[in-house]
């Protein structure tokens, strides 16, 4: 229970006490500051608090948005204040600097109609509520005020304003608002299009019946994980009731995040489940069609492990590019900001034309188009149709979207903050053989141009995946060329992070990192040619890569990178890529390598599992909602 505090003389007919209990507030009432501040310091320290002036008119929506969401530690519109633990002893400061003697009219006798009329009619200072809103900016904590639309929140001076007020609170429907806001406001078309108009009301519906979103996101990775058993068939009835199911999980999906804009359940550990579920979805959904074809005769593991590479890079070059620029600030030229690029300039113009931001919000395959396109192949193709056009749809957008970067990168002087330097020193993943090169090589890496890291990491990827390619294979007297491909990536590694991460395609560096890692696995896999190897490798590829997108969330959700003990235990990607190369170079029987493929997959997503479920099940991280275009 949370507690609101109803500040001034009470107005007769108002329904706000109502409108805050149904909010889960318990209500308190004090005529001033001296009386608030003595409600605020007996309330308990764990709570949440809120200041409202009882003159307030507005939707009961505004009050939602203004007093319960998780996010903000301090929160307010006009006439209401909110307060979580972190931002308490703030208020309590707040309040004690103010003087609340003149805060509203006093009650006079007579009449409810009489008191009615003077409690609006007495000209009244601004409320408490805004004065300590305004106090608590000044003292550098941050009040979020939200954006309210067509939502009415006021202290309307008199009576007069007061019915216009409410007049205005009238003309718009509270629920119809939170409804439509339940919807992300920038998303894919086929989402836009074909699921939010009616996934808003099972939002809704589950709302009502006290689901929580966690619980929606968890029946989403159910629904997906029995349309991957259903395509493990490898019948056409499963493949057509996978396609079916898969859909319906998307629409959970969406349900989820809608779900909780609608309720504010907002939480870093949801944004995490959320995000991580939607891989293994995915993922889960490539091993059952592998599986499904595996059953025909058909062996598509090669490309299940290519697709879910593929999709992978082109998220970590999404999270690696946003993270070197979210904070970037533009370079001067002849004194002046820099302001834009010729890359940004042809984006504007093309959004200027309606059409053209569906056109290229599609062609990026967001996880919307691809889920459909993924289901609707399933029930009338092949696995192996499936992933052709997965790969090729992915191929296509990854190089459309990584060019437009790449340009805006290099067209843009920016400098980029200490913060996103280490966020993409975090990325980069660095085990303790990269960390011992980098200690080595620092000062002379201090002298390399701007470009030249990404090119040393880029030569050290291509490397190591051309001698796994391409160098004998057949016996362990081979091993030397291999073994030096990987020792190449290892010094390569080092020296590409043997410097700040602040150069302006330095965001490519950790993308590297993960093509170079998991396409290793997948050649020396696919070139191993015994049975168990490549889904084997798909378990290994599908452990790391859920270590980085822990390393990811982590990062996003403001709760810092992975503990370095943990990095240095998964041995780093030069350090896998090191040991699958010298699994692959010695291994003499045909069991060997599958084996070891498996025991290396599951050490790694022991320790990685391990640590993250303890990290997100008891992290404080302040809770987030991410509200950027899925992928």
């Amino acid at each position: 229970m949370s507690t609101a505090i109803l500040t001034g003389p009470p107005v007769p007919g108002s329904s706000l006490e109502g409108d805050l209990r149904s909010l889960g507030f318990d209500v308190r009432t004090a005529p001033g500051a001296e009386e608030v501040r003595g409600l605020l310091a007996a309330a308990p320290a764990t709570e949440r608090v809120a200041l409202v002036d009882s003159r307030f008119v507005g939707h009961v929506h505004a009050l939602r948005l203004a007093l319960t969401d998780p996010r903000f530690p301090a929160a307010a519109v006009p006439g209401a204040l909110t307060a979580q633990p972190g931002a308490r002893a703030a208020l309590l400061r707040a309040l004690t600097s103010l003087d609340g003697d003149g805060d509203g009219p006093q009650p006079l006798g007579g009449t409810a109609e009489a008191q009615r009329t003077a409690a609006t009619a007495v000209a009244p200072c601004e409320p408490l509520a805004d004065r300590a809103a305004t106090v608590l900016d000044a003292e550098g904590t941050t009040v979020t005020r939200p954006g309210l639309g067509s939502l009415v929140a006021a202290v309307p001076a008199d009576a007069a304003a007061r019915e216009r007020a409410e007049a205005a609170v009238a003309a718009v429907d509270d629920e119809a608002v939170r409804l439509r806001s339940a919807v992300k406001a920038r998303d894919g078309f086929f989402t836009t299009f074909c699921i939010s108009p009616y996934s808003r009301y099972l939002a809704r519906w589950c709302a009502r019946r006290g689901l929580t979103p966690n619980q929606v996101t968890t029946a989403s990775l159910v629904t997906a994980l029995i349309a991957a058993a259903c395509a493990a068939t490898g019948t056409r009835g499963g493949y057509v009731a996978a396609g079916v199911l898969l859909i319906f999980s998307f629409v959970l999906d969406c349900t989820d995040g809608q779900l909780a804009r609608y309720s504010l359940q907002y939480s870093t550990m949801g944004a995490w489940l959320d995000a991580t579920f939607d891989r293994a979805k995915e993922y889960a959904y490539y091993a059952g069609l592998a599986l499904g074809a595996a059953r025909g005769g058909d062996d598509v593991w090669a490309l299940a492990l290519g697709a879910m590479v593929l999709q992978t890079c082109r998220h970590v070059v999404d999270f690696s590019f946003n993270e070197a620029n979210v904070d970037a600030t533009a370079a001067s030229s002849g004194g002046k900001a820099v302001v834009g690029t010729p890359t940004a300039a042809l984006s504007s113009r093309l959004d200027s034309v309606g059409w053209t931001v569906w056109v290229r919000r599609m062609i990026v395959l967001p996880i919307g188009e691809r889920w459909a396109m993924i289901a609707v192949l399933t029930a009338v193709t092949t696995p192996r149709i499936v992933f052709y056009a997965l790969l090729v749809g992915c191929a296509f957008a990854a190089c459309y979207t990584t060019a437009g970067r790449v340009l805006r990168s290099v067209t843009r002087r920016a400098t980029r903050t200490d913060r996103a330097a280490q966020a993409l020193a975090d990325l980069a993943d660095s085990g303790p053989l990269a960390e011992l090169v980098a200690r080595a090589l620092r000062r002379p890496a201090r002298a390399l141009p701007g470009v030249l890291p990404f090119l040393i990491a880029l030569a050290g990827g291509v490397v190591v995946v051309a001698t796994a390619a391409f160098a004998p294979l057949k016996d362990p007297s081979d091993s030397p060329v291999l073994i030096l491909g990987a020792l190449v990536y290892v010094l390569t590694s080092g020296l590409a992070v043997a410097r700040r991460m602040g150069g302006a395609l330095d965001w490519l560096i950790p993308p590297v990192f993960r093509a170079a890692e998991y396409t290793t696995v997948l050649v020396f896999a696919a070139r191993a040619d015994v049975p168990g190897a490549l889904p084997a490798a798909f378990g290994l590829v599908a452990a790391v890569a859920y270590h980085h997108y822990d390393t990811v969330y982590r990062i996003r959700g403001g709760a810092g990178a992975p503990p370095r003990r943990l990095v240095r235990a998964l041995g780093g990607h030069e350090g896998r890529t090191l040991l699958v190369t010298l699994a692959a170079a010695f291994s003499t029987r045909a069991f060997d390598f599958p084996l070891e493929l498996t025991v290396l997959a599951a050490a790694v997503a022991l320790v990685a599992l391990t640590e993250s479920i303890r990290f997100w099940m008891s992290s404080g991280a302040p809770a987030v909602h991410d509200e950027g275009e899925a992928a």
